[in-house]
């Protein structure tokens, strides 16, 4: 039987005992135009409960599932000792698939509906200051193509906020010189415009004009930049330099690329920036994703009085009469 083979470590969609497995992940990607990423997240969590529910629960096709038999997949998970992240993402994937179920009328209620999702202690992101950053980007001073092409990288990347999926997949066209802007297509095919700073202009024209050739070697692209080979660049090559350059200029901090797009948002933010417009820079389709920002502000500030004021803690002795 299937269920003997590991359904979790299945990859083939069509290959799922629950029939709607496959229409969900269309559903994703076309309806909710999710990400690759947050399809894939979803569609493994979904395997695994599939997977607890025919061997488990003997059951073997979603309309015979009750919330009890969710309950029962929930404690499971408590019982692994999962961190409260893994479980609230878990469950958030069988509400959407539930919640499908019932849109679709497979079944007759949406049986995940009433189940409570943990509440998850937001962790604010990892931020480097103006000089780290500075550093890190003067610390690229080569003539040679690779250097070029990450001295224009990391210039865009910190000018525009961008995600590492849209820095990867940017094209000559969506490149305005004159103007100093990106067109952005982000998450759900969204458009934004992005600005692009001096020195990142500067970056890009020296780039395009004596090394992105060179880097090519005779293939044809739209694509900006590429690796050594010529060919797209991976997201994990890219962190794998990022963390390298950090290393090299004496960073210790966790970092990678979302880290120079949380420092781009903060920097921002220090500077005055009002939220909305951050919020359109950054493709937040909603505020309180943006709002996380606020925090970190206020996060810096309550570090800086405990460092800067004399009465900020108890290391200072004040003289009574």
């Amino acid at each position: 039987m299937k269920k003997e083979l590991g359904i979790a470590k299945r990859r083939d969609d069509n290959d799922a005992i629950f029939y709607r497995l496959a229409d969900f992940k269309y559903y994703l990607e076309y309806n909710l135009r999710l990400s690759e990423n947050t399809i894939n997240a979803y569609m493994t969590d979904l395997y695994q409960y599939e997977e607890f529910m025919v061997v488990y629960e003997k059951i073997e096709d979603e309309e015979e599932i009750e919330r009890e038999d969710i309950n029962k997949y929930i404690q499971s998970l408590k019982r692994k000792k999962l961190s409260k992240q893994s479980i609230s993402r878990k469950i958030i994937a069988i509400k959407e698939f539930h919640k499908f179920l019932f849109k679709e009328k497979v079944t007759r209620e949406n049986l995940a509906e009433s189940i409570d999702t943990p509440k998850v202690d937001k962790k604010l992101p990892e931020v480097l200051s103006i000089d780290e950053i500075s550093k890190m980007i003067n610390s690229i001073d080569g003539d040679d193509p690779l250097s070029l092409r990450n001295r224009a990288m990391m210039e865009v990347l910190y000018s525009s906020g961008l995600r590492i999926s849209e820095l990867l997949s940017l094209t000559n066209e969506q490149i305005h010189y004159k103007d100093q802007y990106l067109s952005i297509t982000g998450k759900g095919d969204k458009e934004r415009i992005v600005p692009l700073g001096y020195y990142a202009v500067i970056a890009l024209r020296k780039y395009m004009g004596e090394a992105r050739d060179s880097l090519l070697n005779g293939k044809k692209s739209n694509l900006v930049f590429f690796n050594y080979k010529g060919d797209m660049m991976s997201r994990q090559g890219f962190f794998k330099y990022i963390k390298k350059l950090a290393e090299e200029n004496g960073i210790t901090k966790e970092i990678s690329p979302h880290t120079i797009r949380h420092s781009f948002a903060t920097h921002l933010l220090e500077n005055g920036t009002d939220l909305r417009t951050i919020q359109e820079m950054l493709g937040h389709e909603d505020i309180s994703t943006t709002q996380i920002y606020t925090h970190l502000d206020r996060s810096r500030i309550k570090a800086e009085y405990d460092r800067s004021h004399p009465m900020a803690n108890n290391n200072f002795v004040r003289k009574e009469k």
